[in-house]
């Protein structure tokens, strides 16, 4: 896959999903603009939590834990050059090590994403 069909394809998930890495709690309309946007993208669950863990976490979780990282908004620019760049070399052993770390890399942001993944039910009409 080449880069601009990873933006065509993932780059307003990204975005959108994105807040869950900022120091804050997200607010409610950043949940909505979230759920909105899966929405369009026709994801399941499990589809939604391979991305969270494996596209976007090694990324953003290196700028939360960064004392000099940009921690109240993200250069949408700058970080879909790095999400890019990272997504173009998941292949093999490093996907298999990110799967492997994932459930570290995301333990600061795990309850936002519990919380995102229950709205997204409720959205859908499922029981969460």
């Amino acid at each position: 896959m080449d880069a601009q069909t990873l933006v065509d394809e993932r780059g307003e998930l990204w975005l959108a999903l994105a807040p869950l890495w900022l120091d804050r709690e997200p607010r409610e309309r950043d949940y909505a603009r979230m759920v909105e946007v899966i929405q369009r993208h026709e994801l399941t669950l499990d589809e939604l939590e391979w991305i969270f863990r494996i596209e976007l976490a090694p990324v953003l979780s290196r700028t939360q834990m960064s004392v000099a990282s940009e921690w109240r908004r993200f250069d949408d620019h700058q970080l879909m050059k790095r999400l890019v760049a990272h997504n173009l070399r998941l292949r093999g052993w490093r996907r298999k090590s990110w799967a492997l770390f994932s459930g570290l890399i995301t333990m600061m942001t795990r309850h936002r994403w519990n919380e995102l993944m229950t709205r997204v039910m409720i959205a859908r009409g499922e029981a969460p």
